[in-house]
């Protein structure tokens, strides 16, 4: 309480004298515009409530020709800026004659990285809008730079076949910087998982099955045998703390067991893949949000619960690309699945109302995403398609998903507002101020796995979409009683 000072008392009169003045004098205030009447067929339909709403997004459900013209907008920008290439590092001139040493080559500079997880996705994309649109060149986008990788690759092999540890924060000895180092030498679940994923689905769909079956062994020992791993078995970094859990692993290794147990038979990876998904979920589920956090680290406590977007997006994709390919007889299937439709219920509680998802799913406050969004509009999809999911629930959220998503690719192709790679935070200004940019590989490959899922729900289950009583509906009303 404030004792009665001179200055305080004299402070005091004067916000009595101005408030005295203020209710003495009231401001003039606007008055308000009066609403002209709108013609006799306008207020008809207002009354009715047919009057068009704002929508920022396109609302209708998207045609099959509209989602393929936003896949041709990629695939045409990402085909111009990917060279598969090996150049000399001082004149950028292609190299031809393989019978040199090949001291000076590097890999053609594009705006993307042919060998990054990020690509690995992006292959994975590229794949499945061959299979749903049957359009050619979407398959050759993938089987000219496997083909690439898999004929240049081995030329750099022993240049790393006794490549270093690198502590954190110290610099790389040279050797690390050798062309196709990640898929010679991999040295984590980045460098393997979603590669390894993307090889073996073109692999058993007949590309290069031979020439890449030596990096997808690989890539599949380091996941299952390198890795570090917590004393259950669980995938797991000692960075940025010891004994961490990053949700993102998921991604990065789920999906390349899970191929891998389809390609080979071999139950056990299917066993691994199962695993990993149980593990997290128990450590890192919230489960009265139905949202993940997006890092665990052990012995912390409380851990730092920050539901990330994009690693959401990470654990739904590894739940869903494992249930494409796990046997309906495998022990843990229904396990997955139940946590797949917690996940799903979680997520469609926080879509913005223009489609997209936040950066920080439960604060709006947060900026809106594309990569999360387009991830979470694939494997809903998906989820229709297959049945995992009720089609009258799911089916209009996905049309709008799927419309916001679009609506970020722009005339070039490039995907916009996508969030730039991101570590693990323990503060929310961390993931609000994370940049976004159309450089961002991260964005690529969802937007064409949530396009070509589109397409074949359209096509399936989602044929009949419309616009009906003002929202979107799976199919029509059979009548109007």
């Amino acid at each position: 309480m404030h004792s009665l000072t001179p200055r305080f008392l004299a402070a005091a009169l004067m916000g009595a004298a101005f408030t005295i003045s203020s209710q003495a004098q009231p401001a003039a205030q606007a008055t308000p515009a009066v609403e002209s009447r709108p013609d006799a067929q306008t207020l008809s339909a207002i009354n009715a409530g047919r009057n068009p709403p704002a929508y920022p997004v396109p609302y209708a459900p998207a045609s099959v020709a509209e989602i393929a013209e936003v896949l041709n907008r990629v695939h045409g920008y990402l085909a111009a800026v990917t060279p598969a290439k090996l150049v000399d590092r001082a004149t950028q001139a292609e190299i031809t004659d393989f019978s040199k040493p090949l001291t000076n080559a590097v890999v053609a500079r594009g705006d993307f990285q042919l060998t990054s997880y990020e690509w690995g996705v992006t292959y994975s994309g590229m794949w499945l809008a061959a299979e749903v649109t049957g359009e050619a060149k979407y398959r050759e986008y993938v089987a000219e730079r496997f083909k690439f990788i898999a004929e240049k690759a081995p030329l750099f092999a022993a240049a790393v076949a006794n490549l270093p540890e690198v502590a954190v924060g110290a610099r790389a000895p040279e050797a690390w910087r050798t062309p196709f180092r990640q898929v010679n030498a991999p040295h984590s679940l980045d460098d393997s998982g979603a590669m390894a994923a993307a090889m073996i689905k073109a692999a058993r769909g007949g590309v290069q099955a031979e020439a890449l079956r030596p990096m997808i062994e690989r890539y599949l020992n380091w996941i299952s045998t390198q890795q570090f791993r917590l004393p259950d078995g669980t995938l797991a970094r000692n960075r940025p703390l010891e004994n961490s859990l990053w949700l993102d692993d998921l991604y990065m290794s789920v999906p390349a067991l899970a191929q891998m147990g389809a390609l080979t038979g071999d139950g056990k990876y299917f066993d691994d893949a199962v695993k990993q998904i149980v593990q997290f979920s128990e450590r890192m589920f919230v489960g009265e949000k139905g949202l993940y956090m997006h890092g665990w680290i052990g012995g912390m406590e409380p851990h730092p619960v920050f539901h990330w977007g994009r690693a959401n997006g990470w654990a739904i994709l590894a739940m869903t690309e494992l249930l494409n390919v796990l046997p309906v007889e495998h022990p843990g299937r229904e396990k997955v699945l139940t946590i797949y439709r917690a996940h799903v219920r979680g997520i469609a509680a926080t879509q913005g109302g223009a489609g997209l998802w936040h950066q920080l799913m439960d604060r709006t406050d947060s900026y809106l995403e594309t990569s999360a969004t387009a991830i979470f509009t694939y494997c809903i999809a998906r989820g229709i398609n297959e049945g995992w999911l009720d089609a009258h629930a799911y089916t209009p959220m996905v049309s709008l998903g799927w419309n916001a998503v679009a609506k970020q690719v722009n005339a070039k192709g490039q995907v916009e507002n996508v969030c730039v790679g991101t570590g693990m935070g323990f503060d929310p200004a961390f993931y609000y101020y994370r940049p976004v940019s159309v450089y961002a590989a991260h964005g690529y490959g969802p937007v064409l796995l949530a396009g070509a899922e589109m397409i074949a729900l359209r096509k399936g289950k989602g044929a009949q979409a419309l616009v009906s009583d003002g929202a979107v509906q799976k199919e029509p009303a059979k009548s109007r009683h």
